[in-house]
């Protein structure tokens, strides 16, 4: 009976100093599993700081440099004819009407070319071209043109199409250069929108048995569009202010008298012969800047000013056209 009692004892003193070691344990591992989560925050919240700041520093560098540009050019961008009368004295006076259009002439040209090409490769890239390397060379292709300088491009289509060809310079050489580096960005882009429709709507349609081409006309490209109409404006943008390819190419003068009524084409006075010279803002900026007169200056600031608008004005449009796409398409 005593030793039973005794065996008693022990087991009840055991079990207490278990308990009490599992109580320090949980204690002990309650305090490092708090200081786990102090350390933690400590360092969201310093990581959440620096990338705030990084953000404040380029938003203000980007509005900065707009604001800049906009206060600078914004007397010369207002003032009576401006935008509407063309220049004189070689760019130092007068307005860029004929500037300004040609820079819309050459970008509209651009597009004409480089979107159906765009989609049509992103298309077969996406949807028909096995995984080997026919895909793999076209994806190195494409992401070594969208990395060429604008200037080597501009210089291949002087010496292809504005001397092989006879072009000489002129708007269409012009347009082809730009569609030259144009054509990867949009690929890319396109590519991407493409790949992101879900795959159950492909599974869907070839289920219900619509061929592979119908499948992309009537419902992924519809699917893709809002991001591609966005990516298509942010090009226009990224186009609308090249230069360096267009010094080459296009040239670096337009008519000194423009007939937007003619469509004589063959005329060097009609605003629509895409063989005749053309000159685009970014371009005149250029020519203009080392003249170093007062009333040069002047005009370089106002067609900057004038420049910056227009690209701004791609980026709302391309948000507000993908916005209204996605929403038509979704029904929400």
């Amino acid at each position: 009976m005593a030793n039973t009692r005794q065996a008693s004892r022990q087991a009840a003193a055991a079990c207490a100093a278990g308990e009490g070691a599992q109580a320090s344990a949980s204690a002990s591992g309650l305090r490092v599993n708090t200081a786990h989560v102090v350390r933690a925050q400590r360092m969201d919240r310093l990581a959440t700081g620096v990338l705030t700041a990084i953000a404040v520093f380029v938003m203000l560098i980007v509005v900065s440099m707009v604001g800049y540009i906009l206060v600078e050019g914004a007397s010369t961008l207002f003032s009576p004819g401006f935008l509407t009368e063309p220049s004189r004295s070689n760019g130092t006076a007068g307005g860029v009407a004929y500037q300004l259009f040609d820079s819309f002439y050459l970008l509209v040209i651009t597009l004409l070319i480089s979107v159906p090409v765009s989609l049509g490769a992103a298309v077969f890239l996406t949807e028909y071209a096995p995984e080997g390397p026919v895909t793999r060379i076209a994806s190195t292709a494409i992401e070594t043109l969208s990395s060429l300088p604008s200037i080597v491009v501009g210089m291949f289509g002087f010496l292809v199409f504005s001397v092989n060809f006879g072009w000489k310079y002129s708007i269409i050489s012009g347009a082809v250069a730009l569609t030259m580096f144009n054509i990867p960005i949009l690929v890319r882009v396109i590519q991407q929108a493409l790949e992101d429709v879900p795959q159950h709507q492909r599974d869907a349609c070839l289920a219900m048995g619509l061929t592979r081409w119908e499948a992309t006309v009537h419902v992924l490209i519809p699917s893709a569009m809002p991001a591609i109409v966005t990516g298509v404006v942010l090009s226009a943008g990224r186009v609308f202010g090249e230069a360096a390819a267009l010094l080459f190419t296009s040239g670096m003068s337009s008519p000194v008298r423009l007939n937007f009524l003619s469509l004589d084409f063959s005329s060097p006075t009609c605003a629509w012969n895409i063989f005749r010279p053309g000159e685009s803002l970014a371009v005149h900026i250029y020519k203009i800047y080392g003249e170093g007169s007062p009333a040069a200056q002047h005009i370089v600031w106002g067609t900057a000013a004038l420049l910056m608008v227009c690209v701004l004005l791609f980026n709302i449009a391309s948000r507000v056209a993908g916005k209204a796409l996605a929403k038509r398409m979704t029904a929400e």
